[in-house]
């Protein structure tokens, strides 16, 4: 990472890292990936504020498991907190208003920055930070809705990993001994997860994991494996069944019988990548440094054979940059095999020579970053070429 310039840290900010230009692309990059599948998906995505005064992390419970963990600090007086996660905020947007069953499932989904007070001596890189974002998203639906939701959910996961060429394994953590909550509850739960886990991956592809689920809720560990065979920790699909209680959620229900106008619901944990900074470094490591050209830092180098081609490349430096590629162009003193290494060396998907007959057909010369000569083509057609590898993941 530091030879491609994409992050660093600094000791005024521990934990906490600073994105260069070309390593905020591809955290943006991976951020719009997950956005055009909420799109895709039927989820809102929302914004929720940084810091709220503790009364919330105590209705959540989170100022008793966790504050140890929080940046806490005083505000005129009152005790307040940076957040460390986004459920309780989606709690209080979900509670803002009267919800109908007719509203869920409500998906509301957050990329807000969260701070965890991790010890100095624990912070390792991207994969332990005290800032950072997830793929978070919070899945409010019925108990009736919750195999399908956490089918969609693994769904989502299973495409992601795909794309990513990671496989993964599937494990149901059950009910552990400090659980909160009534076992009958915790029962139809993990059962509407069995079945969400049998019709996604089939009988016999998944294990149980007893004991090991959260203290509020059953849950599906997600285990990835990259191209060394490294076993990461990414996704989670967690059931959540007291902070509805804890905020008292409720919506209304089709019925007019006394006592049953309302319901509680049923939340849903969900994230895909986790920490955007932690998946970013797995990537990082699962692809050598290689980025596909969907979400490369530095996709095309042009590269004339002389100087006299310098106006023209900008021309189809122009062109391309107007289409949304990152393009830059060589117009150093470098002999022209120095500037093809240079290419190769920053990891370039595409270098485009240009020269004589490429100028006179408005095309360039092909080669990609193994240095296969994928010969000329023509800038336009080029231009449509890459934008559909673009649309398809490549």
């Amino acid at each position: 990472m530091a030879k491609q310039e994409l992050v660093f840290f600094h000791e005024l900010s521990p934990g906490s890292a600073f994105w260069l230009p070309h390593g905020n692309r591809i955290y943006q990059k991976l951020i719009e990936f997950i956005r055009k599948q909420y799109w895709d998906r039927g989820y809102d995505e929302v914004t929720t504020p940084n810091m709220f005064n503790l009364d919330l992390w105590h209705k959540s419970g989170h100022a008793m498991h966790y504050k140890e963990n929080m940046f806490c600090f005083d505000v005129e007086g009152q005790e307040f907190a940076m957040k460390p996660m986004n459920c309780p905020g989606h709690c209080l947007m979900f509670d803002s208003r009267i919800r109908s069953y007719r509203d869920l499932p409500l998906r509301l989904a957050d990329f807000g920055v969260l701070h965890r007070n991790e010890l100095s001596g624990a912070l390792t890189g991207l994969t332990r930070v005290r800032r950072f974002a997830q793929d978070d998203a919070h899945l409010f639906c019925r108990e009736d809705q919750i195999t399908q939701e956490v089918k969609a959910a693994l769904e989502f996961m299973k495409f992601v990993y795909d794309i990513f060429g990671m496989t993964y394994k599937l494990e149901l953590s059950t009910r552990p001994k400090k659980a909160l909550g009534d076992k009958e509850l915790w029962d139809k739960a993990e059962a509407s997860l069995a079945l969400a886990m049998d019709d996604f991956a089939g009988k016999g592809n998944w294990r149980v994991n007893p004991g090991d689920g959260a203290f509020y809720g059953p849950k599906i560990d997600i285990k990835v494996m990259d191209a060394m065979d490294r076993v990461h920790q990414c996704a989670t699909i967690q059931l959540d069944f007291q902070l509805p209680i804890r905020f008292d959620l409720k919506y209304t229900t089709d019925s007019k019988e006394e006592g049953k106008q309302f319901a509680r619901p049923v939340m849903v944990h969900r994230a895909m990548l986790g920490s955007v900074e932690r998946m970013f470094a797995v990537l990082c490591e699962h692809w050598g440094g290689k980025w596909p050209l969907w979400c490369s830092p530095r996709q095309l180098m042009i590269v004339p054979v002389h100087n006299r081609f310098n106006d023209y490349c900008e021309t189809v430096r122009a062109k391309f940059h107007q289409a949304g590629f990152y393009v830059d162009v060589d117009t150093s003193k470098n002999t022209f095999q120095k500037k093809v290494r240079n290419a190769q060396l920053a990891q370039y998907n595409y270098q485009l020579v240009v020269g004589e007959t490429e100028q006179t057909n408005e095309s360039v010369n092909v080669r990609n970053r193994d240095n296969k000569v994928e010969g000329e083509i023509k800038v336009d057609e080029l231009v449509a070429k890459l934008k559909t590898a673009l649309e398809e993941y490549k």
